[in-house]
């Protein structure tokens, strides 16, 4: 790829019959596509700068204050200029960009450029990143962020035009930009696309999630369209028109993953120098025709059990042996061998499979295993999303009776009083000391089909005791199942109380087990998938396709886009799809996508406004002066989290108000109006008709709105994303399958799990070869790219001319850097257990930055990976 940037001058000024030419010299900047050395997978690329010389690209400038009558009064356009020469030397320019010279012949009469048409008359695509006039008379520089791949003129149908770093709403655009601004929205919706969409098309429209299936292939892959029924409502995604298939008219084929990845999005959101489109998609490739056949090879040849937790420790600190198979040659002729080490961990020489170490065994092997830490993961693991305080006892299900029966939990106060520390469970409750996590109801109407397949769980509840120093203790955990002869008969259930010694310490650990196996479930499907990677998408479509780019709004949002759009498409192909990882490594197997659009029938936008997702969950109230209380002080997330939020609504509120004075001036925004109609009426159709919707009417509802998607899009997807390995790298620790009940009295699992517990264990939750090839996925998904873009971070500094708008900028960062110092120092208070817990983990999953790799911290601005 190829990266410009225009540093230029004005060198002279032509007189001549009345009117004055002006030679503008600049550079323009383009970025080589070049990741980790390898090829890329999409299509060839101008590697030799020098081939772009010459007259095989130019650039016209577009004026924004003079219109051309012959031209329905559009900006006039300049000469053609070309790239001039290749400047090596420029030392402002980073790492993969490379700078070009450009001299521009502009008339003094034709006014103040604002934007500029680029034409690739080369055979390849390159990839522009901006153009800059610098010194325009009486003007300054004019700087054109472009950030977008050009392809061949021949592949387009009108003309790559880029605009000024100027904002304006639509109606205070120049007169002679407003067609051309009108244009590029109708290009970018594709409205004269037919077909298959291609790689160079710049198309952003909606599908269904139609793609998860392969009917065609085994009619055991087949799944249900998600979205646009009232029975699997779904967010949409990005279109890709492929046709449909033979078996299934509804559902669309999908790519030969032998062949290619190449799924189709908008060329632009693939981009990512370093990491994202490509690092990724070899890593996952790697993954499945790599890892997933080393790994029946050796389970092939060796049990697939863990006998004790020294084996599970292997993994990290020994390594497993690799049998001399000749698969390995084969896979290592189609993935590149450096990818196939990174991923899969086989070193040439020793034959071991050996991961890194997870930061939850790090200091402490055994720590994972206490109640304390166990509870603790609840506020500052990996989902500390779904706690919530209990206000009801025994707690009471929502399940339609007349369909489920009665799934009322069957704890009693004996169940619990002795561990109240003297209250009464009236009183407990009165003061706010119960809480609970609740995997009840979402998870009961699929244990009769989950439960047919080799993965046997339960519905779970654990209920726990607030102590005075903030910390939780569990209370009890209980068991459920449908009743054997229908579930219209309720739940049979058992209930089951910490013990420390003996047999009864056994099954008090794997009931804790059955619970984490399904808060596992629940936040790969539920907090992660859905509530930031499905649900952000139409966000990123409907503002690419009705918010220009000179729209304020488009500036604000686009940033938090970033790769959004790729990392889903790359998952609709090989992580969530019929037989992809999810469903080989997580307990809903073929049912997880049918039971998240399960989920997504109570999705909420505003909801998804942390404070009042804190309020809903009972964890947090408003005090007299309206301001949010959170019940359990040391509640990491939710501590940093409201320190994010509230630093991110400033800068939104002050952002916003720069370009609406007032409401009148929203409501007048067509650009705006028809972008929130499409997001509700089109992107999240499916919830349409709720009516808590926002209005738009007004300029708080849009800094509420913009508040969520950024919060949506960074913080709550760092919160949830950048701790997997870390705390579930270690699978014992977060198990994501149970293979078996839990053992009765009297029967032969009992007696052995009195013999050897933690065999027991083992065998009840995820087997070896899932537990590596979840655990790689997993890795991968919580690395951190050296090119990544922080919350408070743009990767341009030029990506606005408003001044207003980059000191309100600067001043979220310094606020967010705040931020970060007050972590550090919580983190180091040690009356705060919860910040660290038994297994020394700090929690800085909200820490704003961080350094590349795995390190549990960091807020990138998007869904990236």
């Amino acid at each position: 790829m190829i990266l410009g940037k225009i540093t230029g001058t004005v060198s002279s000024i032509l007189g001549g019959g009345g009117s004055s030419t002006m030679s503008l010299k600049g550079t323009v900047v383009l970025m080589r596509k070049n990741v980790l050395d390898f090829t890329d997978y999409t299509a060839s690329l101008v590697d030799n700068f020098q081939e772009l010389l010459g007259q095989s690209v130019s650039l016209q400038l577009v004026s924004s204050t003079v219109g051309d009558p012959s031209h329905q009064n559009r900006g006039v356009v300049g000469d053609k200029a070309y790239l001039d020469t290749f400047v090596s030397s420029l030392l402002s320019v980073a790492a993969g960009e490379s700078t070009f010279n450009v001299t521009f012949r502009w008339k003094a009469e034709d006014g103040i450029p604002g934007a500029v048409i680029v034409t690739n008359g080369h055979s390849s695509q390159f990839y522009l990143k901006s153009v800059t006039v610098e010194d325009f008379p009486g003007h300054g520089k004019i700087h054109f962020v472009c950030d977008s791949w050009v392809y061949p003129q021949e592949k387009y149908n009108y003309n790559r035009i880029f605009f000024s770093n100027s904002s304006y709403l639509p109606g205070e655009t120049p007169a002679p930009l407003k067609l051309y601004r009108e244009d590029e929205l109708k290009n970018l919706r594709g409205e004269d696309v037919t077909g298959q969409l291609e790689e160079w098309h710049r198309v952003y429209d909606y599908a269904y999630y139609n793609d998860l299936g392969d009917p065609d292939s085994n009619p055991d892959l087949a799944r249900p369209v998600l979205g646009g029924s009232a029975e699997y409502p779904y967010p949409r995604r990005g279109k890709t028109a492929r046709p449909p298939t033979k078996t299934d008219p509804n559902s669309e084929t999908r790519l030969n993953l032998l062949l290619t990845l190449d799924i189709y999005v908008p060329r632009d959101e693939r981009f990512g120098h370093l990491k994202m489109a490509d690092f990724l998609t070899y890593a996952l490739k790697a993954i499945v025709q790599g890892l997933l056949p080393v790994l029946h090879a050796i389970f092939d040849e060796t049990p697939n059990e863990f006998d004790s937790f020294e084996d599970v420790l292997k993994l990290y600190e020994g390594g497993l042996p690799v049998p001399n198979i000749p698969l390995l040659d084969e896979i290592r002729q189609r993935i590149p061998f450096e990818m196939l080490k990174e991923v899969i961990r086989i070193e040439p020489n020793q034959r071991l499979l050996k991961l890194s170490m997870p930061h939850v065994i790090q200091v402490d092997k055994t720590a994972w295993r206490t109640d304390e830490e166990f509870a603790r993961e609840m506020l500052a693991g990996v989902n500390p999303l779904i706690i919530r305080r209990l206000e009801e006892f025994p707690p009471a299900s929502k399940l339609d009776r007349n369909k489920y029966g009665n799934q009322n939990s069957t704890l009693t106060a004996a169940h619990v009083e002795h561990n109240l520390e003297g209250l009464t469970v009236d009183e407990a409750l009165r003061s706010n000391r119960l809480f609970i996590l609740d995997h009840h109801d979402s998870l009961m109407p699929y244990l009769n089909r989950i439960n047919s397949t080799a993965n046997k769980i339960y519905a779970t509840r654990t209920v726990l005791f607030l102590r005075e120093d903030s910390t939780l203790k569990p209370l009890a955990i209980e068991l459920s199942l449908p009743h054997p002869d229908g579930e219209q008969l309720g739940a049979v259930s058992k209930v089951y109380t910490p013990a420390e010694t003996g047999v009864e310490n056994s099954i008090w650990q794997l009931a804790k087990a059955y619970a984490a196996v399904n808060d596992s479930g629940v936040h790969q499907l539920i907090s992660h998938w859905l509530n930031t990677h499905a649900t952000i998408e139409p966000f990123v479509i409907a503002t690419n396709r009705h918010l220009s780019a000179l729209h304020p709004v488009n500036k604000l949002l686009t940033p938090h886009y970033r790769d959004t759009m790729n990392i889903n498409a790359l998952a609709r192909q090989i992580l969530i799809n019929a037989g992809g990882i999810l469903e080989l490594t997580v307990f809903p197997s073929k049912y997880a996508m049918e039971m998240s659009s399960f989920v997504y029938k109570n999705w909420n936008f505003l909801e998804q406004a942390l404070p009042a997702d804190l309020i809903k969950r009972g964890v947090a109230v408003k005090d007299s002066n309206n301001e949010v209380q959170l019940l359990i002080k040391d509640y990491p997330y939710a501590v940093d989290g409201l320190a994010i939020w509230n630093t991110i609504e400033t800068w939104v509120a002050e952002y916003c108000a720069i370009y609406y004075p007032n409401d009148s001036v929203l409501r007048a925004d067509v650009e705006l109006q028809a972008w929130w109609k499409e997001v509700r009426e089109v992107g999240h159709g499916d919830k349409k008709d709720e009516t808590w919707w926002p209005t738009m009417q007004t300029v708080s509802e849009l800094t509420q709105a913009c508040t969520i998607i950024i919060w949506v899009a960074s913080a709550l997807h760092a919160a949830v994303n950048f701790g997997q390995y870390p705390y579930a790298g270690y699978l014992p620790n977060r198990p994501t399958i149970s293979r078996r009940f839990m053992p009765e009295p009297g029967t032969p699992e009992y007696a052995e799990l009195e013999s050897d517990p933690d065999k027991v264990f083992l065998k009840t939750i995820t087997s070896q070869l899932q537990t590596i090839l979840g655990v790689s996925l997993i890795e991968i998904l919580s690395t951190h790219s050296s090119d990544e873009v922080y919350l408070g971070q743009r990767d341009s500094a030029d990506w606005t001319a408003d001044g207003r708008a980059v000191a309100a900028f600067e001043k979220f960062g310094v606020a967010l850097k705040q931020i970060e110092e007050e972590i550090v120092v919580k983190n180091g208070d040690g009356r705060l257990r919860n910040r660290n817990g038994p297994v020394k983990v700090p929690y800085m999953l909200l820490f704003p930055t961080s350094e590349p790799g795995i390190t549990a911290k960091g807020i990138p601005n998007s869904v990236s990976i």
